[in-house]
């Protein structure tokens, strides 16, 4: 009987990579995200700033993690550059944060929209179609509608198959990146060719002059202390929350750093190229609304759904189901994407000792198939809980916690990519003679940049949303004291043995 596998394999090349990177970003974000964006800036000029802004912190980002990447190619990726910059607990926290709610609150949230979208070509797919009614717990409940159903399913589904082995996983991926790719290619060639012929649209409003489209900053933030200039420029740095949570998830490919092959050439150019290739379609994407949609039309969007408006706009009613069909085409993509990388990190920590053992261990398909299991589990319990209001008529409305958990998430999120573009200062200085097969290109002035940006954001979203950035920093902190708690019992257990 042969032994039982115990390390992961390097079965992944450069496209592998790269569509793993363009995978896990493009999901629903893109063809959602526009319409608050809008409604915060109250221009197309601004809107797209907004998302090149976005944009430019994207590609500064991956250069620098290229350079970590490339030098320290691990499972756990992002985990690994924090510990050997800051010391364990950062690492740690960082970990926490991902397994908590970032990385399986998004499965969850994307695993959702393929629901919600399903239910376009199947109306049986409904979030008040229900197999378990909502039990409300104060103002919250829990339930299981047909929606929900349809979530954990695709779910457990992905997490499956990546369990049954890395080529299988690889090849989901690489076939629904192609396709998802296609089709935002399809909606920004629609929008920009037959937009053009439709009246009204967004690109005949004024740029750059927000007041004369009938925008005013207490209009787009209420009780907001300040006016003229700064105002606009607060506001465009909060509408660049969204471009950047739909650009997020690049830094998954390095989760996954002990699976690539020439790891100091690979992951430096797929992280490059699929970054640059996403951003300059975002970029395309929202030229596109604003050809094809007035300004308001894309701020009033119903449900948010820009995408699905632009297409209904240029294609009519056919237009909806496409678009339907390719967001479910996107988010099952994406899906894989994350849920393939994210067991990584737990996979890492568990192999520190800062995580249960059992996660540290890999299957005889050579993938960590506790880890994923756990990791699945834990996202399909994530899209049951529910926000239970009332509105003005006493009737009882039913939201989802989860995508509160991360609007917390998004503000924080952000200071762990900023604490990982700065590791390659810190790492630089604290391991000068580390070999490095990569240097970021433009050093030190593009780490510069992207920190700038991101510490302009985060005093930003402190300012004007101080709930929901506060939270998320306080979900963040509490793993330092999880973080000295488990080496303490972990010490204790050692000493009893």
């Amino acid at each position: 009987m042969p032994p039982a596998p115990t390390t992961l394999e390097r079965k992944l090349g450069l496209t592998d990579a790269t569509m793993l990177v363009i995978g896990s970003m493009i999901g629903s974000g893109i063809f959602i995200v526009s319409a608050e964006s809008a409604r915060l800036v109250g221009s197309p000029g601004f809107l797209l700033l907004a998302w090149a802004l976005a944009g430019v912190m994207t590609i500064t980002g991956a250069l620098c993690c290229a350079e970590l990447a490339a030098a320290m190619p691990r499972a756990g990726g992002q985990y690994v550059f924090l510990r050997e910059a800051y010391g364990p607990a950062t690492g740690f926290v960082f970990g926490w944060s991902f397994l908590l709610v970032i990385q399986t609150g998004t499965i969850a949230a994307v695993a959702v929209a393929f629901a919600n979208f399903s239910g376009v070509l199947a109306p049986s797919i409904s979030s008040t179609r229900y197999l378990i009614e909502p039990i409300r717990i104060g103002h919250y409940a829990i339930s299981l509608s047909t929606q929900q159903a349809t979530a954990i399913a695709m779910i457990l589904l992905l997490t499956a198959l990546n369990a049954r082995g890395l080529v299988l996983g690889k090849w989901i991926q690489n076939t629904f990146t192609v396709a998802k790719t296609t089709a935002l290619v399809g909606l920004i060639v629609a929008c920009l060719v037959l937009g053009w012929k439709l009246r009204g649209a967004a690109f005949t409003s004024s740029w750059w002059n927000p007041s004369e489209n009938g925008w005013a900053p207490q209009l787009a933030q209420p009780g907001l202390g300040m006016v003229g200039a700064l105002a606009l420029v607060m506001l465009v740095g909060k509408a660049m929350v969204g471009p950047l949570f739909s650009q997020s998830a690049w830094n998954n490919v390095t989760f996954i750093g002990a699976e690539v092959r020439d790891p100091g050439r690979n992951l430096p150019r797929a992280l490059l190229i699929g970054c640059s290739l996403v951003v300059g379609l975002y970029l395309l994407a929202n030229l596109g609304y604003v050809v094809a949609l007035s300004l308001e039309e894309i701020q009033r969007a119903p449900q948010n759904r820009v995408g699905t408006a632009a297409m209904q706009a240029v294609l009519g009613d056919r237009g909806t189901v496409l678009m339907a069909a390719a967001i479910m085409i996107s988010t099952f993509g994406c899906a894989n994407g994350l849920i393939l990388s994210g067991a990584r990190i737990s996979y890492a920590m568990a192999r520190d000792g800062l995580f249960f053992a059992r996660a540290g261990r890999v299957n005889r398909y050579h993938v960590p198939g506790a880890a994923l299991l756990g990791q699945g589990v834990w996202a399909s319990l994530l899209t049951l809980p529910r926000t239970a209001t009332e509105d003005a008529a006493g009737a009882v409305v039913y939201g989802n916690v989860y995508t509160q958990l991360l609007e917390y998430l998004v503000p924080a999120d952000l200071v762990l990519y900023a604490l990982m573009v700065a590791a390659v200062i810190v790492l630089r200085r604290k391991m000068p003679i580390m070999e490095r097969p990569y240097r970021t290109w433009g050093y030190p002035a593009v780490p510069a940049v992207y920190v700038g940006l991101a510490l302009f954001l985060i005093v930003d979203l402190l300012y004007l949303a101080p709930a929901t950035s506060g939270v998320g920093y306080a979900i963040v902190l509490a793993g330092f004291p999880v973080y000295f708690l488990w080496r303490r019992v972990a010490v204790r257990t050692a000493d009893a043995a």
